[in-house]
C-alpha cells in the first residue's frame, strides 16, 4: 500500500467527520448556545478565567493535548503491522476521541470550567467525584513524570535542540506582553513576533552547536535537564496564563502543524512505500516491544491518537476557563482531536516506511532483537547520515525521528540534510510534549487547590497567590522528583492502561450528564466507546498483570495497576446506579435557563 492513499483517506474522513458527525453532536446533542456566557466572561478574574480568540485557544489546546501520544504511540503499535493502528486512529478518533473531547469540554464549561472529578461529584455523587479526584491526580503525576523523561532523553547532551526548545520561553513571554499588554487583542502581531522569532531560533540551532563556546552552554546533562523542566512547570503553572503557558503553546503549535504539514507534503512529493507489512506474525503476540496481542494493547498504546484521557484533564482544565463562545467548543474540542489523528498518521507512516528489520533494531532491545534472527538493511548507512547511534534505542522517539528525517531527504533538494532533519525531529519532539507538560501541571494544581480547598477553603480563591504557589510547589515537586530519578520509565506501560480507563470513566461521565439533561436518545454516542474501552482497557490491565508484570516480579506496579482499575471500576459502578436512578424519573423539571432536563444539580 502506499502511503499517500492512506493520508488523502485520513483527510477525507477527517474532514467530512467535522462537518457531519461533529456538527450533529454539537447542535442537536449538547445544543451549544451562543448567547450563553461562558465561565471565561461570568468568572474573569485575569488569571486563570480569560476570555480568548478561538484561534489562539486551539492552538493552546492542541499543543496542549498532543504530546508524546500521537508521536510514540502509532511508531509503537507498528510492530502489529500498520493496519491494525491506522484503523484504530481513523475509526478511534472520529467516534471516541473527538467525541470525548467535546463532551468533556462541554460539561466543564457547564460547571464554570471546573476538573473533571469536580462534574463527576455534580452529576454523579460525592463519593465518585472523591475516588475520582484521587484517580486523577494520580493519573496525571504518572503522565507527567512519564512525558517529561521523553522529553530528557531528546534533549540531553544535545545544544541544538537544548537552544531551540529554550527560546521559544523568552519569545512567548515577549508575546503574551505583546497581544495582553502593548497592544491588547493584537494576536496577527502577536503571531508575527513570534513565528518570525521562532523560525530565526530553528536557523540558529545548528550554529550554537558548532559554536564550542555556546554548545558547552546547551549542553546540558539528564540531571540538568531534571531539574529544569520541573521549574519550567513551576513557572507555567503560578505565573497568568496570558503570560506564558498560552502563548508558548500558541507559538508552539505553529512549529507542530508546520512540521505536519511539510511532512504531509514530503510524502505527496516522494509518495513512499509501506515497507512494514499490513499484518505482522506479532499481532498474536510474541512481539519484542509490546508484549501482549493486538487486540487489547493496540488501544492502550497508540492512546493520545485515537482516544485519550489526558485530554480530559485539559478539557476540563485550562481550556474551558478560556472560551469565550460556547459555539467554539466544535472548533477546539472535535476539531484538535482530528488534528491530532492526522497527526497520529503521520508518525505511523513513519515508521512503517523503514525497513522492518531496520525498525525494530531501533526499537528493540540489542538481546532482543539478536534473537528475532533479522539481519538489518539500512541501519548503519542511516547512522552515519544522522551522526548518531540509533541501534537499540527504544520507545519511538528515534525510529520516528529517523522515518521523518528520511522521508524530508528524499525530496530531490533536500538531499544529504539526513542529519539537520533528524536533530530538527528530535527537538520537534521535545516541543510536542513539553506543550503538553506545562498545562498538565497547572491543572494538577487546579486539582490540589480544590482537594485541599475541602478543608482550607482559603485554597479555593482563584487569584490568593499563597496557594497558588504552594499548590504549584507540591504537585511539581511531585512529578519532578521522579522524573529526577528515573524511576518513571517502568511505569509507561501502566500509564497507558490507565491514560486510557481515564478516557473510559470521561466518556462514562459524559454519558450520566447527557442522561440527566434529557438526551437520552442520544446517549449511545458516548456511552458505546465508553463501555468499549472500558472493557478493552481493563482486559488490557489484567494481561499486564499477568504477562508483563508478575512474570517479571515487578509487585510494585502490579499493586498500582490494581489499585487504579479498583478506583475506576468505583465510579463506574456509581456511574451505572445513577443512570438507573435517573432513568426513573418521568417528568422533566426545568433549570434556571429554560430548558428541560430530569434533575438540576449544582453547577
Amino acid at each position: 500500500m502506499n502511503a499517500l492513499t492512506l493520508v488523502f483517506v485520513a483527510l477525507l474522513l477527517f474532514a467530512t467527520a467535522y462537518r457531519f458527525y461533529g456538527l450533529f453532536i454539537a447542535s442537536r446533542v449538547l445544543g451549544l448556545k451562543m448567547d450563553r456566557d461562558t465561565p471565561a466572561i461570568t468568572m474573569a478574574d485575569g488569571h486563570d478565567y480569560h476570555k480568548t480568540n478561538k484561534y489562539v485557544l486551539f492552538g493552546h489546546h492542541f499543543a496542549a493535548i498532543a504530546a508524546a501520544g500521537p508521536l510514540l504511540g502509532p511508531v509503537l503499535a507498528a510492530q502489529f503491522g500498520y493496519l491494525p493502528g491506522a484503523l484504530w486512529i481513523l475509526i478511534g478518533a472520529v467516534v471516541a476521541g473527538g467525541v470525548h473531547d467535546m463532551v468533556v469540554l462541554f460539561a466543564s464549561v457547564r460547571h464554570k470550567g471546573r476538573s473533571l472529578s469536580k462534574i463527576a461529584e455534580s452529576e454523579i455523587g460525592k463519593t465518585a467525584g472523591t475516588v475520582a479526584s484521587l484517580a486523577f491526580l494520580f493519573i496525571l503525576i504518572l503522565t507527567l513524570a512519564g512525558l517529561s523523561i521523553a522529553v530528557v532523553n531528546a534533549m540531553f547532551e544535545s545544544a541544538w535542540g537544548t537552544f531551540t526548545v529554550f527560546a521559544t520561553m523568552p519569545i512567548a513571554f515577549l508575546m503574551g506582553m505583546w497581544m495582553y499588554k502593548i497592544r491588547p487583542g493584537d494576536t496577527k502581531g502577536g503571531s508575527v513576533i513570534g513565528v518570525v522569532l521562532l523560525f530565526f531560533a530553528i536557523l540558529a540551532g545548528p550554529y550554537v552547536a558548532a559554536n564550542p563556546a555556546l554548545a558547552s552552554i546547551f549542553t546540558l546533562s539528564k540531571k540538568q535537564i531534571s531539574i529544569i523542566i520541573p521549574l519550567y512547570g513551576f513557572a507555567a503553572s503560578a505565573l497568568p496564563v496570558w503570560l506564558l503557558l498560552c502563548p508558548r503553546d500558541y507559538l508552539s503549535t505553529y512549529l507542530k502543524v508546520g512540521t505536519i504539514v511539510i511532512l504531509a507534503a514530503g510524502i505527496f512529493i516522494v509518495q513512499p512505500e509501506f515497507k512494514m507489512a499490513a499484518i505482522t506474525k506479532y499481532v498474536s503476540g510474541g512481539g519484542p516491544i509490546i508484549p501482549g496481542n493486538a487486540f487489547p494493547f493496540v488501544f492502550i498504546t497508540i492512546a493520545c491518537g485515537a482516544l485519550s484521557g489526558f485530554h480530559a484533564i485539559i478539557g476540563s482544565g485550562t481550556t474551558p476557563k478560556m472560551i469565550g463562545n460556547e459555539k467554539d467548543i466544535l472548533f477546539i474540542g472535535y476539531g484538535a482531536m482530528l488534528v491530532e489523528g492526522f497527526v497520529a498518521i503521520m508518525a505511523l507512516v513513519a515508521a512503517c516506511v523503514l525497513v522492518p528489520a531496520d525498525y525494530f533494531a531501533i526499537n528493540a532491545p540489542p538481546a532482543v532483537f539478536q534473537k528475532l534472527g533479522m539481519a538489518t538493511v539500512n541501519l548503519p548507512e542511516l547512522s552515519r547520515q544522522v551522526g548518531e547511534k540509533i541501534q537499540g534505542r527504544p520507545g519511538g522517539a528515534v525510529s520516528l525521528a529517523v522515518g521523518m528525517a528520511y522521508i524530508f531527504s528524499a525530496v530531490p533538494f533536500m538531499k544529504g540534510l539526513m542529519s539537520y532533519w533528524y536533530h530538527f525531529a528530535i527537538m520537534f519532539e521535545a516541543v510536542f510534549i513539553l506543550t503538553a507538560v506545562d498545562t498538565g501541571t497547572r491543572i494538577g494544581r487546579f486539582l490540589l487547590q480544590e482537594m485541599i480547598g475541602k478543608a482550607i477553603p482559603k485554597f479555593l480563591e482563584k487569584r490568593w497567590m499563597p496557594g497558588i504557589i504552594m499548590t504549584s510547589f507540591l504537585f511539581t515537586g511531585s512529578w519532578g522528583y521522579l522524573v529526577y530519578t528515573g524511576d518513571i520509565a517502568t511505569i509507561w506501560p501502566l500509564f497507558g492502561m490507565s491514560n486510557q480507563l481515564l478516557a473510559s470513566s470521561a466518556l462514562i461521565i459524559g454519558t450520566t450528564m447527557l442522561i440527566r439533561m434529557g438526551k437520552v436518545k442520544y446517549t449511545w454516542i458516548t456511552a458505546v466507546p465508553g463501555i468499549f474501552m472500558s472493557y478493552v482497557t481493563m482486559y488490557a490491565g489484567y494481561l499486564n498483570i499477568t504477562l508483563n508484570y508478575l512474570p517479571k516480579g515487578k509487585y510494585l506496579l502490579t499493586t498500582l495497576s490494581i489499585i487504579i482499575m479498583a478506583l475506576m471500576a468505583i465510579v463506574f459502578i456509581a456511574a451505572f446506579r445513577r443512570w438507573y436512578d435517573l432513568l426513573q424519573v418521568k417528568k422533566p423539571v426545568e433549570d434556571r435557563y429554560g430548558d428541560l432536563v430530569l434533575e438540576v444539580v449544582e453547577e
